[in-house]
């Protein structure tokens, strides 16, 4: 495995020097723009939509992308991964990988070997794990976002931007190997808001290709259509990026998080609780048929939700229960025009991938379907109203045992964690934690069901108190991070750029 003083040689820092002079200040423009979609949403670009243009063809090794495992980037986690079956994996170097520096050096360091299928874990019982080199599952990587910095790597004093350190090394490493097996540099772009940010973007991977000698194109990105704001921008999104973009993808807990940021100072605006946000209300329904026709309608595949369940070999019932639960779901997004969808466990690949293969009726992809009608805003605006008699004191009660729960483990270096038969990422903790800051700024605060009274600061401090008496492992720290991320009047952009300045050194 590479060391990590070996992981910086002096091409890659090279590199790393020209991205943060050339991109950082247009990188910080972005951010700062993000703060108007908090006053005015964005409005399709009608130039770019009428015009006839389409996306670089799909290479052969991306047109089926049936089933997409996903998972934090670590080592034994990834051999499961490229051994479950999937078309592709997604190693996540963001939302289920913590940014201890530790942690992400290791993802890296793994990357590296599974890039050239030498891969091996041992775990701290002694069972062996290695990586079989003809794998034929794609490994994909995702790094941080824009809104992140890493302050353990610096360039003139500045930390570099987390995207660009993850990116630049991620190819400068693999991209070769890759390559010289079959298969190439994919990447997923998360977090991404603007068509200005996707031309940021482009000109960042087009950098990293020329630098590399890679003929342009070579890098292949999906873009995560999991903000609001660009959910109003997809056309436009994949045209700035149509060089190397191969897919969008719906990620729906991020999506119903930034939902909530970009409303935050209308305050009458309330979402009820989170399991009553399924994909087939109106504005999610309306939401996943536009990445299906915004993406088919310029040649790039459509990548459906996330199956988060992890199947308990211990209690069948639940399990098949579940699995009833997932094949509807995904013969929903099948209907829909979807190409492929995620799971988080490889228990789940040949359910989806069956559901799948049945569905295409063998073949790779849709991309001829088109949902019927053009693009509606106003349907994405179709928001449900809470119940007149308030919100389910066990909705609140959740949102506050899955945020403190998650925050425990994320501060301890663990950015996947099962819960509640879940596998749970940051996003989930984004949207537990968005819902409860709404809920307490709301004017009028909703009622509790069960009570008839407001929702108040001193039912959330019960809340807390019952969820640590329940969950002893829940830690002081992360009860005071989610008090600090729900009881401030100003909402705070993302839990992760708030923690890793506050809590992790």
């Amino acid at each position: 495995m590479v060391d990590a003083s070996s992981l910086f040689p002096g091409g890659l820092r090279r590199l790393l020097r020209q991205l943060h002079a050339a991109y950082e200040k247009e990188r910080k423009a972005c951010l700062a723009a993000r703060r108007k979609y908090l006053h005015r949403l964005p409005e399709p670009n009608p130039a770019i939509r009428r015009s006839a243009w389409q996306v670089r063809p799909l290479p052969p090794q991306l047109q089926q992308r049936q089933v997409e495992i996903t998972g934090p980037a670590e080592p034994k986690l990834i051999i499961n991964a490229l051994h479950s079956g999937a078309d592709v994996f997604m190693a996540d170097l963001e939302d289920a990988l913590t940014p201890h520096w530790a942690k992400q050096i290791e993802a890296q360091q793994a990357l590296y070997q599974a890039a050239r299928g030498t891969l091996s874990f041992v775990s701290p019982e002694g069972k062996e794990y290695r990586l079989d080199p003809a794998y034929p599952t794609l490994l994909m990587a995702r790094p941080r976002g824009l809104h992140l910095l890493e302050k353990h790597y610096k360039i003139e004093g500045q930390p570099i931007a987390a995207s660009f350190l993850d990116t630049a090394t991620y190819l400068y490493h693999n991209a070769e190997p890759l390559l010289s097996r079959g298969k190439g540099p994919y990447l997923y772009l998360p977090k991404i808001e603007s068509p200005a940010e996707a031309r940021l973007w482009e000109a960042v991977l087009s950098h990293c290709e020329q630098y590399l000698g890679l003929p342009i194109g070579t890098v292949r990105v999906t873009v995560l259509i999991e903000t609001f704001p660009a959910a109003f921008q997809m056309e436009e999104i994949l045209y700035e990026l149509r060089e190397h973009v191969a897919g969008l993808n719906a990620g729906r807990w991020d999506y119903l998080f930034s939902l909530i940021k970009v409303h935050q100072h209308q305050r009458d605006f309330v979402l009820p609780e989170r399991e009553k946000l399924t994909m087939e209300v109106p504005f999610l329904w309306a939401y996943a048929e536009e990445v299906v026709r915004a993406a088919h309608r310029r040649g790039a595949l459509a990548i459906g939700g996330m199956s988060a369940f992890i199947p308990d070999r211990k209690n069948p019932a639940l399990t098949e229960a579940a699995f009833a639960q997932v094949r509807k779901d995904k013969t929903r997004e099948i209907a829909q025009g979807f190409d492929g969808a995620w799971v988080a466990h490889p228990d789940l690949v040949p359910v989806v991938k069956q559901l799948f293969q049945e569905g295409l009726g063998g073949q790779p992809n849709q991309l001829p379907h088109l949902p019927q009608g053009d693009f509606v805003p106003s349907s994405l605006r179709a928001f449900p109203q809470v119940e007149e008699e308030g919100l389910s004191l066990s909705g609140i009660r959740r949102n506050v045992e899955v945020a403190l729960l998650y925050l425990t483990a994320w501060l301890e270096g663990r950015g996947a964690v099962a819960l509640f038969h879940l596998m749970e990422d940051t996003a989930t903790a984004e949207i537990a934690r968005s819902q409860l800051w709404q809920w307490l700024h709301a004017d009028p605060r909703p009622r509790v069901k069960e009570t008839g009274q407001p929702l108040s600061y001193l039912l959330y401090e019960e809340l807390i108190a019952q969820t640590r008496q329940h969950y002893p492992t829940v830690s002081p720290q992360a009860v005071r991070l989610l008090q600090e991320l729900v009881y401030t009047p100003h909402f705070i952009p993302f839990l992760t750029s708030y923690a890793y300045r506050r809590y992790l050194s």
